[in-house]
């Protein structure tokens, strides 16, 4: 099986590789007000050499990367029998949190919500989980993705918070961005679907 494996890879999981999934266009609901996003944390936690692919890791010692450019740090790559390779990573032009504000925004755009520096409405979120990984298997890939935040949200001078988790994966035969990217946009989809609807919930 994993000779197999192997041959469905790509030849080259060393260096860097750089994905750039997009955040899903939903319906948007006639205009409610607008709302602030400030305050997105990364508070995952890396680890050297980790036996879980789930778990963040970087090619190289984790503590001796800048919180900046482990803030783009988004999966490893992996060879065919699922020793951990190359890292792989968003454009320097955005981060976790920047990706994390844009999924807020845009579930909040569907409820009819504008993003403006100063509102009444206010959210925020603390990410514990934003990974991608994958598994080799006979015929295929199985990648995986996985956002998990404690989103905080006020109105009318009331808090609450909430755990908000999305999920995607699918399967492909070679390791590419398409397929990355598609993990990822799945998971997208799910954690705004789930926030959506505790947006609804807070009255929003």
């Amino acid at each position: 099986i994993l000779s197999i494996a192997v041959s469905l890879l790509p030849s080259c999981v060393l260096g860097r590789r750089t994905i750039n999934p997009e955040i899903p266009s939903g319906s948007h609901s006639a205009a409610k007000g607008t709302v602030a996003i400030a305050g997105i944390q990364d508070l995952r936690v890396f680890q050297n050499n980790p036996s879980e692919p789930s778990t963040p890791s970087i090619d190289g010692d984790h503590t001796t990367m800048s919180a900046a450019d482990k803030s783009r740090m988004v999966g490893r790559q992996r060879n065919g029998f699922g020793k951990a390779m190359g890292d792989i990573a968003m454009p320097s032009s955005q981060s976790i949190q920047s990706k994390t504000r844009d999924l807020l925004a845009e579930a909040f755009a569907r409820r009819g919500y504008t993003l403006a520096d100063s509102s009444g409405n206010r959210a925020g979120a603390d990410v514990r989980q934003f990974w991608a990984w994958f598994t080799p298997g006979m015929w295929y890939i199985q990648f995986e993705a996985i956002i998990q935040c404690r989103v905080t949200v006020s109105k009318g001078g009331a808090s609450r918070s909430f755990d908000i988790t999305g999920k995607g994966s699918n399967g492909g035969q070679v390791a590419s961005n398409t397929n990355w990217n598609q993990a990822y946009e799945r998971a997208f989809d799910d954690f705004i679907t789930k926030l959506d609807a505790e947006l609804q919930r807070a009255g929003f």
